[in-house]
């Protein structure tokens, strides 16, 4: 039996529009003009004004052909409706936007890493079968230039996709022979093998050089981790014979491929959402130009809308038309309004970070950072937690010390014996300053440096000092210790 239920229920739903101005929030402004691009494909009835500024003086395609169909010209004239409204009205409040910078930026012109590979193959000794195995190999070598598939891999590689029967023995002769293409070491399949290819290129009647190949090849696991007592004791050389064959060690590159791939990669710009400038001592904040984009509505559609709505009887595919137009008239407000909107919470959370650190952002020192959670922005400018925390995660300031990440500004407090707070970045700056001026003979431990924070007020225990040496990238002791 069915029966009818009165029931009230409290339900915390976003709008589109909010939706929408929090996808807004986490584009940098760097991928805000083709977000914008692409809502203007989407939606007709949003123009970028600016694009049509550059645009105005050009005939247009109506003008061209105003006398072959002047009926339809006359239903959509464009210029009719140029009013005030075209121009947003957050690019009128305030002169807030410095100049873009329209300087092209020059790339290098540089053959990828592969390409230099295999134009060397040609003044390889290779017949066709090598020629083969050695193009499978190469395809096998990573940016860094180490082969990632061992022999047995290829060997079925090429039986499977080039119908090649090889043996193992084939395939790593044509190996060795790559292994002598530059840059020296490409080809290996482990840090060992790469720095004793590099080795083995240079003067191996240097004593030096020698010792450092015998170290490589008999000792390799003490050295990587710096057990030098126990190479010492086995080798049976001095400790200054050992300080010359390392530091021959240490002039060679562990990652032979990267000097050349990187150049070939595509180079990637920061470019900031917030500008930081100071005058007369004072900072002065500004949002990227870019952060305003000149977006309207489009005249046309909103033409369409008026004629419709004065029109007399409507058929049904007129009210459709009208619904239609309407509707992305009404989305493309939506999306400007947005975009207002995000203009307005980026300046006045980067208001916010400026005033909690303004000592920060006028010197640039690290030590005067103060402790900063997301809860502390959102309180002073009333916005939730995570729409603070959308603004940071993705958005740079340039400072006159360089561009910084947001997010990075925010830490947790630490209490000196004074009771004084401060932040865990400055105890950080601290630590790496203290292993920087380090004696590196006899480098301190972590319980060294948990003794040496305490002489300086900062009570911390061991375990917190490893954790942020290990997020400094800062290695053990024994590791830091050289010769």
């Amino acid at each position: 039996m069915q029966q009818l239920k009165l029931s009230q229920k409290l339900l915390q739903k976003l709008s589109p529009q909010q939706i929408l101005l929090m996808k807004l929030l986490q584009v940098p402004s760097v991928a805000l003009d083709q977000r914008i691009k692409q809502e203007i494909e989407e939606n007709p009835a949003l123009e970028d004004n600016s694009q049509e500024m550059v645009d105005e003086h050009a005939p247009s395609e109506s003008e061209n052909e105003k006398t072959e169909d002047s009926s339809s010209e006359d239903e959509f004239d464009i210029t009719d409706y140029v009013d005030a409204d075209d121009i947003p009205d957050y690019k009128l409040s305030s002169n807030n936007y410095p100049e873009e910078d329209k300087k092209s930026i020059p790339f290098a012109n540089t053959i990828s890493f592969y390409e230099m590979l295999r134009a060397q193959l040609t003044d390889a000794s290779f017949d066709e079968k090598q020629h083969v195995i050695a193009e499978t190999i190469i395809g096998n070598i990573d940016d860094s230039g180490y082969l990632e598939r061992d022999v047995e891999s290829m060997v079925d590689d090429l039986a499977f996709t080039q119908g090649l029967t090889v043996a193992g023995e084939e395939v790593e002769q044509v190996l060795q022979g790559i292994q002598k293409f530059e840059p020296a070491g490409v080809g290996a399949r482990n840090l060992q093998e790469c720095l004793i290819i590099q080795l083995k290129r240079k003067d191996t009647s240097d004593p030096f050089i020698f010792m450092a190949i015998k170290i490589l090849e008999r000792h390799f696991d003490a050295f990587t981790k710096k057990h030098y007592d126990k190479i010492l004791k086995k080798l049976e050389i001095g400790e200054e014979a050992l300080k010359s064959s390392v530091d021959e060690i240490l002039k060679l590159n562990p990652k032979p491929g990267n000097s050349l791939s990187e150049t070939a990669k595509t180079n990637h710009y920061i470019i900031p959402d917030f500008i930081l400038t100071t005058t007369d001592g004072e900072l002065v904040l500004s949002l990227n130009a870019k952060n305003a984009p000149e977006l309207k509505l489009s005249r046309t559609y909103k033409t369409m809308l008026e004629n419709y709505s004065v029109a007399g009887k409507k058929s049904k595919k007129d009210k459709e038309a009208m619904q239609f137009v309407r509707q992305k008239i009404d989305s493309a407000k939506w999306f400007i309004d947005a975009i207002k909107q995000r203009q307005h919470t980026l300046y006045i959370t980067m208001q916010a970070i400026l005033e909690f650190q303004y000592d920060y952002f006028l010197t640039g020192d690290e030590t005067k950072l103060h402790p900063m959670i997301l809860k502390d922005i959102a309180d002073k400018v009333g916005l939730d937690i995570s729409t603070i925390s959308r603004v940071a995660n993705s958005k740079y300031v340039q400072t006159s010390f360089g561009t910084i990440l947001l997010k990075t500004l925010f830490s947790e407090s630490l209490k000196t014996d004074s009771g004084e707070d401060v932040s865990t970045k400055e105890v950080k700056q601290i630590l790496s300053d203290m292993v920087d001026a380090e004696d590196k003979k006899k480098p301190m431990t972590d319980e060294q440096l948990v003794n040496f924070l305490k002489e300086k007020g900062y009570q911390i225990a061991r375990r917190t000092v490893a954790k942020y040496r290990e997020q400094l990238s800062i290695p053990v002791a024994r590791l830091r210790k050289e010769l």
